[in-house]
């Protein structure tokens, strides 16, 4: 798509960038990135989510400069991330050894090594606490003291968070639910290639983890209210850190001979669906939607799990199932940059809508006025053979 350059204004654009900055430091307070992490540590997953950058700090300060609003943020740092050099691929993360720290099933009462619930705002009354308006830092010192007590106390002896077994290997022990197909093809990078359909699923896995947290969430609530596949049920959250390694650059070998560099919180999501049979086998069977995305955006990951599923079924029938309509749609940069971009200048386009239309008028009109004359000649030619 091409665009007239417009010519002229900078003086415009530099104290419209100026007014932006003295808004941001006349109505805000001097908060580190330190603060702002670990104030909305959430809002950091977002960002670094749908930015496809693990970077807390960097996050944080995206935030800051973008005045809190998370599309920007995204946008700030997914700019910054394309300047990056690239000089490692990391080994393969097992999720099954996440170190686990809160692990639920939908599916099951008792699971092997059982339900750990973790913190989660799920069951919390959605009442505001006003007292955090007035909270300063003497209360937050003795909050903070009394609940590390606390907690020092309950986990005397419990241990740290350890690896658990997954849920559903218990249903697929049994040949309930599939294994999943072992396949050697190398993923293909969804950030350094152009979108093409019919897209591998590496790809449309790693769209729906970095799209944007909303337009996920959305889809998936559409596809369940019956424009998709039916209602599925959790077969396993987990929440935890995963290990990231890489090989040596000159000497690879096994896992063994790895680098560890550190560690990254996820979230990853087993949803179980009905399923018809495939041909083979008749009657119904289980079928699993995955989703995994980065920090502690578990609505994300279930809605991930859901359209997972609708895009392995592929009906175009519904707008969730088609791949072209899901992974256009859910990028957060796209999205924003293209609607953003009509407040540009479109002084040529307009001008031609507008002769257009222009142009009809004046031609329904001459259509209009000779219709009229017609009318006339036509009365009066009766008017005359009445007389």
């Amino acid at each position: 798509m091409g665009y007239v350059a417009v010519r002229g204004g900078g003086k415009a654009i530099e104290e419209s960038l100026k007014l932006l900055e003295y808004e941001r430091v006349s109505t805000s307070s001097p908060w580190s990135t330190d603060e702002i992490e670990g104030t909305f540590p959430e809002l950091v997953d977002q960002v670094m989510g749908e930015a496809s950058l693990y970077a807390p700090r960097l996050a944080a300060l995206a935030l800051k400069q973008a005045q809190g609003s998370p599309d920007e943020a995204v946008f700030l740092l997914r700019a910054f991330r394309s300047t990056l050099e690239r000089p490692y691929v990391s080994r393969p993360v097992d999720t099954g050894e996440m170190r686990v720290a809160r692990r639920v099933s939908a599916a099951f009462k008792d699971v092997p090594g059982g339900q750990l619930l973790g913190a989660t705002r799920d069951y919390s009354h959605r009442l505001l606490a006003f007292d955090l308006e007035t909270e300063g830092p003497e209360e937050l010192s003795e909050k903070r003291a009394e609940l590390a007590a606390h907690f020092d106390e309950a986990s005397a002896g419990a241990g740290a968070s350890a690896t658990l077994p997954r849920v559903l290997d218990y249903l697929r022990a049994q040949g309930l639910v599939p294994s999943v197909a072992s396949d050697d093809a190398e993923p293909v990078d969804a950030t350094m290639v152009p979108l093409t359909f019919p897209a591998p699923r590496s790809v449309r896995l790693q769209t729906l983890a970095r799209g944007m947290t909303q337009a996920v969430e959305a889809l998936g609530y559409a596809a369940i209210r019956g424009f998709g596949p039916a209602h599925p049920t959790v077969g396993e959250l987990r929440q935890g850190r995963v290990a990231v390694a890489v090989d040596h650059p000159l000497e690879p070998g096994g896992a063994d001979n790895a680098y560890y560099l550190g560690s990254l919180p996820v979230t990853e999501v087993e949803s179980v669906f009905m399923s018809e049979g495939d041909g083979a086998e008749d009657g119904l069977s289980l079928a699993i939607g995955y989703g995994c995305v980065l920090g502690r955006a578990e609505t994300k990951a279930i809605a991930m799990s859901v359209l997972d599923r609708c895009l392995e079924l592929g009906d175009k029938r519904y707008p969730t199932e088609d791949e072209e309509f899901v992974l256009y749609h859910v990028d957060g940069v796209e999205a924003t940059g293209f609607i953003s971009h009509l407040k540009l200048p479109h002084y040529v386009t307009f001008q031609s809508k507008l002769s257009s239309v222009r142009g009809t008028r004046n031609a329904d009109d001459q259509a209009a006025d000779q219709a009229a004359a017609a009318a006339l000649e036509a009365k009066e030619a009766t008017d005359a053979a009445a007389l």
